[in-house]
């Protein structure tokens, strides 16, 4: 279980922007750069137009680190595949609230079986769709970017729902993490963490930085002006 609370800015390299030939290397890069988590993009080309890894690579990462792993399901069927991710290692399972699936029943899989669950929807999904859920999950993400490849540009008008989330947190004495994902550097992470965010994914910012360590260093320490 992470001891990481909402009030603690957590840095999630995402593993979608790393070199693939070397991926041992890049995950032990990532975690001695200053990375809190890995975020583990899984896609199946068919919720998203794009496929990542499944499983085995989870598996394969978890083998040989002790890095918390955060899994973002971006696939239809993520209660049909659930098994096989929470064997795999997975610490973090974030399953989609537009894919097919019962919401409620995935998530308490999840938290059965002694890990976190999040929740995830996409820019155009209306925070209506989430609210039922909110006492059932360690996290919220909300996508920066319409989901399926790595290195788009950040949705500003996403900040809105980062802000209903924070206040529904509030208001009703929640503790989730807030995510957001795509499109976070060192210009959009302090936009983010001035909405509510705290666990913040980045891919190319992180991974095709000439210093790693550094680009997360600043956008951990990013505030608002």
């Amino acid at each position: 279980m992470s001891s990481w609370q909402h009030t603690d800015i957590i840095i999630a390299p995402s593993l979608l922007a790393a070199d693939f030939s070397r991926i041992q290397e890049e995950t032990q890069r990532a975690i001695n750069s200053g990375g809190d988590w890995i975020h583990l993009d899984v896609m199946d080309g068919h919720f998203v137009d794009n496929i990542s890894f499944g499983p085995a690579i989870i598996k394969a990462i978890d083998d040989v680190n002790d890095a918390f792993l955060d899994v973002h399901l971006m696939i239809s069927r993520p209660d049909h595949y659930l098994d096989r991710f929470l064997d795999a290692g997975s610490d973090m399972i974030t399953v989609h609230i537009e894919a097919e699936h019962d919401v409620s029943t995935t998530l308490k899989r999840i938290k059965d079986a002694g890990r976190q669950a999040g929740i995830a929807l996409n820019p155009a999904t209306p925070m209506s769709e989430v609210e039922p859920y909110l006492d059932q999950i360690d996290m919220l993400l909300c996508m920066t970017v319409v989901p399926g490849f790595g290195g788009q540009s950040f949705m500003q008008e996403v900040m809105p729902k980062v802000e209903q989330a924070a206040a529904w947190r509030n208001e009703r004495g929640l503790a989730y993490h807030i995510q957001v994902d795509g499109g976070i550097d060192q210009e959009t992470a302090p936009s983010a963490i001035q909405a509510g965010a705290n666990v913040l994914v980045a891919g190319s910012s992180t991974f095709k930085a000439a210093d790693m360590a550094a680009a997360i260093q600043v956008i951990r320490s990013s505030s608002p002006e």
